[in-house]
């Protein structure tokens, strides 16, 4: 029998749940801080969709909740996945783009959002970043990035638990 069944409140884990889903909004209130709540003819680029890298699983993918909430502000998302977009076309259907390509996903976007640690997006080309973007915006979803070092190349960096 389960502690609910026993007539147990299961507090940590639902106190468990409460902070993963408010860490999918994390995002979100970042990007409004830096945009404004209205994100009409704004345009921003995923990397990555899937829950974890090397896995094509949406289940519980920050990407849906993220996506999701740009979208009712009026923004565009183009992603790229190096595996996951199929799976993401069954849930997110075609309310936001796909690129077979991380760069080419970039082109005019007005801000990089990091959703999914792939190896492949550890240590990318930032002149090309930046060239490709409208302007040198990067939301880490990760904190996989050296902030600093970011900073020093002209980036405006917003990490998670930090500006």
């Amino acid at each position: 029998k389960s502690g609910e069944e026993y007539g147990h409140k299961l507090r940590i884990l639902k106190a468990v749940e409460d902070v993963n889903n408010d860490q999918k909004s994390v995002l979100v209130r970042k990007v409004v801080q830096e945009f404004g709540e209205d994100l009409a003819n704004r345009s921003f680029t995923f990397w990555g969709l899937s829950f974890k890298p090397e896995t094509d699983d949406m289940r519980e993918a920050p990407s849906i909740v993220i996506a999701n909430e740009l979208l009712r502000r009026g923004a565009k998302v183009i992603a790229y996945d190096p595996i996951a977009i199929a799976e993401a076309k069954t849930v997110l259907g075609d309310r936001i783009a796909y690129s077979n390509s991380a760069y080419t996903a970039l082109k005019n976007a007005d801000a990089l959002l990091l959703i999914t640690e792939w190896p492949e997006f550890r240590s990318p080309d930032w002149s090309k970043v930046k060239s490709e973007l409208k302007s040198p915006i990067l939301f880490d979803g990760r904190n996989i990035y050296d902030r600093s070092y970011l900073k020093s190349i002209g980036f405006t960096y917003y990490g998670i638990g930090t500006k």
